[in-house]
Formats: C-alpha cells, sequence, structure tokens
C-alpha cells in the first residue's frame, strides 16, 4: 500500500507542476482573470494533497484498514475535485457540451471525498497504539 500511495502522490505531484506552470505560462492571456484563478485553485489542491497522501504513506505500517480507506478518498476526491475545476476554468475555451449534465455536482462531490479523507486521516491517526 505504501508503495501505491507514494506512487500516486508522485503522479499527483508531477501533474501538479506541469498544470501550474501551463496555467501560468499557457493560459494567461486566453482564460479571463476569474477563471485562471480556478484553475490556479485546482493546482493548489493538488499540491495540498500530495502533501496529504505524503503524511499517510507514514501511516502504512501501522498496517489499518481505514488507511487504504484514506488514500481512496484522497485519490478520488483530487480527481474528480481538481479535474472538474480544470474543466470548469477552461468552459469557454474547450467544448464540454459532450459531458453529461449529471456531472455539475462533481466538483462538491470531490470536495466531500477531500473532507472525509481528512477525517479519515484523523481518525486513523487516533487508532494508532504508538510505542
Amino acid at each position: 500500500m505504501k508503495k501505491r500511495i507514494i506512487i500516486t502522490a508522485a503522479v499527483f505531484g508531477a501533474l501538479a507542476v506541469v498544470a501550474g506552470a501551463f496555467g501560468t505560462h499557457g493560459l494567461d492571456g486566453t482564460l479571463t482573470p476569474q477563471n485562471l484563478q480556478i484553475w490556479h485553485t485546482a493546482v493548489e489542491y493538488q499540491f495540498y494533497h500530495v502533501a496529504a497522501l505524503g503524511l499517510l504513506s507514514t501511516l502504512t505500517r501501522y498496517q489499518i484498514r481505514i488507511v487504504r480507506h484514506c488514500y481512496y478518498l484522497f485519490l478520488i476526491g483530487t480527481v474528480l475535485f481538481c479535474v472538474s475545476l480544470y474543466l470548469l476554468a477552461c468552459n469557454k475555451q474547450i467544448d464540454i457540451s459532450w459531458l453529461p449534465p449529471v456531472l455539475g455536482p462533481v466538483t462538491p462531490m470531490g470536495g466531500l471525498c477531500l473532507i472525509a479523507g481528512w477525517v479519515t486521516l484523523g481518525i486513523a491517526a487516533a487508532k494508532i497504539k504508538y510505542k
């Protein structure tokens, strides 16, 4: 599990750097200031959860099942929240009309997964019997 968490953090981290650089150098002047801020919010939250995954990887040695749940909450939450914000930021530049309208609540669902991930991380830390 630790290896999977660290690999996920590394991939998310690399993609966040790419997205941040692209937002600064490739989208500046293309997006409205408000949409550029949405883009940068997605990058920031992606980075925050790279750090959260790094922290989570330190708990894998305790072999508690809740760490796995926390990993999946952070994984799903980061994908749903950040990708939906990236798409929202570019909605005028990219035709996303082909996406089903049911995807409207994806950002809040991703946010709820992230919140649940942090709560689960706290519960995991509380369950550990430290020596």
